[in-house]
């Protein structure tokens, strides 16, 4: 009896251990390393990446304001608006099983990172949802806010699903800036750009700060309290992450919500302004979406969420709610079709690899390198 007592208590033991094994690792304050052989990764090839991102610093000039204003130029009365900063160096993280496997740069950091934000934005968009303040992403947004943002018969048609794929079309002035003035075509001039045809809400993508701004602001109303104070609440203060990143708006973006001046913030940096943050805050961000909204035994956002944000857009393939997905490997050539990820001006990439269990965090690299760096990061996995 004594013998099979002791077999039983043995094998509860060896049950238990192998079911903490088997449990995901979350970072804590201190984010553990492992050595890539470890995780059955070849560091050759990890390496390799390293010193490829390392590299391949983008084009960009250090100080962003510059290059803001060069990149820009052909945009009617364009005008930084938004706080700015100079840039550091190439920098990044690789997680893989949720540990750091490799770093380059300086990861803590504070930097702008521009459309990044978007995903950022797009999870505030996907709490409202869990928390029943938007009943359903294809009510009309005009149904939330009743002021004047959405008048008109093509603007009152728009849906939060419009707005989140960049599929909007939705056609006005926020804060001084025009939806038509944000990178116009190439063809054409004022009176083209200003006079031309709308389309229909959800037919075609096209890439405007001005209308992620407008479902910022439309987010704001509903949540009637400050954007970054849900995001810190919600997600950032949960994770662990540090407190030095920012989110702002623009000087002239403030609101009056509830008696209280409060701060409109950007989805991205295209005037200044939008998420300013290091590359190890971003991986912990990253490390929620792999892990499908659950961070150690709290579901931040629902795995609803997380998936939603992963389907294809109708207008366009390769986006999903602010998200970019490579669901026809156009973006980035020659990996899976299932990795999705934030990018932002300059080379800012936060990636999520599931097929790998790999979040690969990248500041600064020559975007027409990505496909290469990445795919020395799938010979490391073979």
């Amino acid at each position: 009896m004594k013998i099979k007592f002791s077999i039983l208590i043995t094998t509860c033991w060896l049950f238990v251990v192998a079911s903490i094994a088997q449990q995901p690792y979350y970072p804590d304050a201190v984010w553990q390393t492992k050595n890539p052989s470890e995780l059955k990764l070849n560091k050759s090839f990890l390496d390799s990446a390293v010193s490829f991102a390392m590299n391949n610093d983008n084009k960009v000039e250090r100080d962003l304001r510059i290059s803001l204003l060069k990149s820009y130029a052909r945009e009617p009365a364009y005008k930084i608006i938004g706080p700015t900063k100079p840039r550091g160096g190439p920098a990044g993280l690789i997680i893989k099983n949720g540990y750091i496997v490799a770093q380059w740069g300086d990861v803590e950091r504070v930097d702008m990172t521009f459309s990044t934000t978007k995903s950022y934005l797009s999870t505030v968009a996907g709490l409202a949802i869990d928390n029943g303040l938007i009943k359903n992403v294809h009510d009309k947004a005009g149904q939330y806010v009743w002021d004047n943002s959405y008048e008109g018969v093509h603007n009152s048609s728009i849906t939060w699903d419009h707005l989140l794929t960049q599929s909007s079309d939705w056609s006005g002035n926020l804060f001084g800036l025009n939806d038509w003035a944000d990178r116009p075509p190439k063809e054409g001039g004022l009176d083209d750009w200003k006079n031309r045809k709308l389309n229909e809400p959800g037919s075609f993508y096209k890439y405007n700060d001005v209308r992620v701004n407008v479902l910022a602001y439309s987010l704001l109303q509903v949540w009637r309290k400050p954007l970054p104070v849900v995001l810190k609440e919600k997600i950032m203060d949960p994770i662990g992450a540090s407190t030095t990143w920012r989110w702002y708006g623009y000087e002239n973006s403030f609101v009056n919500m509830d008696g209280q001046m409060v701060q409109s913030v950007s989805g991205g940096g295209h005037h200044g302004g939008g998420i300013f943050i290091s590359a190890m805050d971003h991986a912990r961000f990253g490390l929620l979406f792999l892990r499908n909204g659950k961070w150690k035994n709290q579901q931040l956002i629902s795995e609803k969420w997380v998936n939603a944000v992963q389907q294809p857009s109708k207008a366009f393939k390769s986006y999903g709610y602010l998200w970019w997905l490579n669901t026809n490997q156009e973006q980035i050539k020659g990996v899976s079709p299932s990795i999705y990820y934030a990018a932002g001006y300059g080379g800012n990439y936060i990636i999520i690899d599931k097929e790998h269990d790999m979040v690969i965090v990248t500041r600064w690299l020559d975007d027409a390198k990505l496909s290469d760096f990445m795919k020395l990061l799938v010979q490391a996995n073979n």
